[in-house]
């Protein structure tokens, strides 16, 4: 079963000129399940992921509602104000729903670096473990000590980094991220996206701009923590959600069979608590 654990839903007129502007014009309107059906269609993927792209309680309740709707979408990932005095009420609610498996606070967005690394998330944190919800890291190389920090402080909490941490791909560097992600390959509790490559390349970019970037991933977190995802609609902006998977497939055509399976969709069931049947 392939799953695509990661894919966005908005409405412009919702977003109050937040991200994305209307120079990118490839993104710059409402994007719906109906517009994600045919390409899950066309490319044998079962389920998806959709996960917040505001922080926003309202863009969570959107998000749910569509996921209420909509059989294909498997689970939500949400947002809520992981600081605030309520949290773990707040946590407690949103857990309450069935699709609502993980929430991501948007640190690559926040001026503090050394956010997630804050002890006052401690409260917050707990309550996630306690409700059996996941963390996704939406964070950029220099956010990746701070994280690694929580990481292993909370060694219940389940972590994702998404898309891979935006390795600086389009200048054909590694700086620190090789090493820092590396240092958290080594903690069980933390698994990697391969998501979002495309767009951190170079305009027209090949196949081989990204290998060395999903090598390393793969080296350091092995096949089995390892989640591919479209980024869709972002996707758009950097080839499509055709141009993705076939880049992906190819980088991975060296595994084998099961490695190959888990990558596309089982290790993003596991991941999620999701169930194999389809909805």
């Amino acid at each position: 079963m392939r799953i695509d654990a990661h894919q966005h839903c908005w409405q412009l007129a919702a977003r109050g000129g937040s991200w994305p502007p209307p120079s990118l014009a490839a993104i710059h309107r409402d994007f719906a399940p109906a517009d994600l059906a045919p390409l899950l269609a066309a490319h044998g993927i079962a389920g998806t992921v959709l996960v917040q792209s505001l922080p926003s309680s309202a863009d969570t309740d959107y998000l749910l509602a569509l996921a209420e709707n909509t059989s294909f979408i498997r689970a939500v990932v949400g947002w809520t104000d992981l600081l605030a005095e309520d949290a773990p009420a707040a946590i407690a609610r949103l857990a309450s729903h069935g699709k609502l498996k993980g929430l991501r606070p948007m640190l690559q967005d926040l001026d503090d670096d050394q956010w997630i690394a804050n002890p006052a998330l401690a409260p917050a944190l707990a309550a996630m473990v306690e409700r059996g919800l996941r963390l996704d890291a939406l964070v950029l190389p220099r956010h990746l000590p701070a994280l690694l920090h929580c990481a292993r402080a909370c060694p219940l909490l389940p972590i994702v980094i998404d898309h891979a941490a935006k390795p600086p791909i389009a200048e054909a560097e590694f700086g620190r991220w090789r090493e820092d992600m590396a240092q958290l390959a080594r903690l069980p509790n933390v698994h990697c996206k391969l998501s979002g490559l495309v767009t951190e390349a170079r305009s027209g970019w090949h196949v081989d701009d990204l290998r060395p970037y999903v090598a390393h991933v793969l080296e350091v977190f092995g096949a089995q923590r390892v989640i591919w995802g479209s980024d869709w609609p972002v996707v758009d902006l950097a080839g499509g959600y055709a141009a993705w998977l076939a880049a992906s497939e190819a980088l991975l055509a060296h595994l084998d069979q099961q490695d190959r399976d888990d990558i596309f969709g089982l290790n993003a069931l596991r991941f999620y608590g999701l169930n194999q049947e389809t909805p």
